[in-house]
């Protein structure tokens, strides 16, 4: 018996929002102070630090449930299976459903529920319910899934990522360019007699120094009267963090595969920023004594901006569907997923296609 994934879907809202947008924003220091650095020379610093060019925003109309539900009708068609089928409905997501204007969370009922409901699925043993776990959510959900699946406790899970982080942004901080919304949703399910799937898995929280690398904070505008809250990070720290301790995670998640180094064809790594994932890469491959390979770690991040959650679901959803130029995932090959976020939470998975 293997647990695989049989089906994926994504949904990448169709607002565009460029770099060029931010040059208009008033950004300003933690502390309050102007920045003198003018906003082109920001941007651009931006660009070529994180890779990002652009980044989706969702539709008005739409939550991250129903960013998620999107995503899953699309993973639940791909595999071809009867929704009431499932046995639970996991969905990593950080800030609850958040109303285009609005930035307060709404998690009552949770997500999953509401996905669950929009499905139309009846069944009441299909268990519904969020995980909170930062930016590697989805990978966490998708562990949590085969730990359910080897126990015997379920046969098909539904694992979602969906965020619509532009709207829990401040928008005088320069890390508001970072974020973007969307989801990415997959089938988890038990085969017999099949070959592949979850080979292994490693997962870790550091809290003792780093559990408030990123929280919520108020506005670096300081004369705003009221005390709304938005997403906040200490980014040079949480950096140095996932430099520190993702390549090890990695490395301890392949070796206990059973796989070399050399069979590894994609590296499907979370999206938050260009340079600390080809830096992380570049740091595992070294723990093996080699080069990093051409084309081992496709990046979606120049369009796509980081969607925490969604990111790495999605990235393997546009691959397998031929939507990634120049990427292909073939059946035998080893794919690691791997994420960092929350500035504490680090998790990967070795898988076989």
């Amino acid at each position: 018996m293997n647990i695989k994934i049989t089906g994926t879907g994504s949904y990448i809202p169709k607002i565009v929002q460029k770099n060029e947008a931010f040059q208009q924003h008033s950004f300003l220091n933690i502390d309050g102070s102007d920045i003198p650095t003018p906003n082109k020379i920001i941007v651009d610093k931006f660009k070529a630090i994180t890779g990002i060019s652009e980044r989706r925003y969702a539709e008005k109309h739409l939550t991250a449930s129903d960013l998620g539900a999107l995503a899953a009708e699309k993973a639940i068609k791909d595999a071809g299976i009867d929704p009431e089928t499932l046995d639970y409905i996991i969905l990593a997501h950080n800030f609850g459903d958040v109303k285009s204007g609005s930035i307060q969370s709404d998690i009552l009922p949770c997500l999953a529920a509401r996905v669950k409901n929009i499905l139309k699925i009846k069944n009441p043993k299909c268990v519904a319910y969020d995980i909170l776990f930062g930016c590697p959510g989805w990978v966490e959900g998708v562990i949590q899934a085969q730990a359910y699946l080897k126990a015997g406790m379920a046969k098909k899970c539904l694992v979602i990522g969906a965020e619509t982080l532009s709207r829990v942004i401040d928008p005088h901080d320069r890390d508001s360019m970072i974020y973007s919304d969307g989801a990415g949703a997959t089938v988890i399910e038990l085969l017999d007699n099949e070959d592949g799937g979850i080979l292994s898995h490693e997962s870790a929280s550091y809290t003792h120094d780093e559990v408030y690398h990123l929280f919520f904070g108020c506005s670096n505008n300081k004369s705003l009267e009221d005390d709304t809250r938005f997403i906040k990070m200490y980014g040079r720290k949480i950096y140095e963090f996932a430099l520190s301790n993702v390549p090890s995670a990695m490395k301890t998640c392949l070796d206990n595969s059973g796989y070399d180094i050399k069979d590894v064809k994609k590296i499907l790594i979370h999206q938050a920023n260009e340079k600390m994932d080809e830096a992380i890469v570049n740091r595992f491959y070294r723990l093996y004594k080699t080069s990093v390979p051409e084309g081992v770690m496709p990046m979606s991040i120049h369009k796509l901006g980081n969607s925490s959650v969604a990111t790495v679901p999605t990235l393997l959803d546009l691959i397998k569907n031929n939507r990634m130029e120049g990427h292909e995932i073939n059946e035998g090959d080893i794919i690691i997923f791997a994420s960092v976020g929350a500035g504490m939470h680090i998790n990967a998975i070795t898988y076989k296609y």
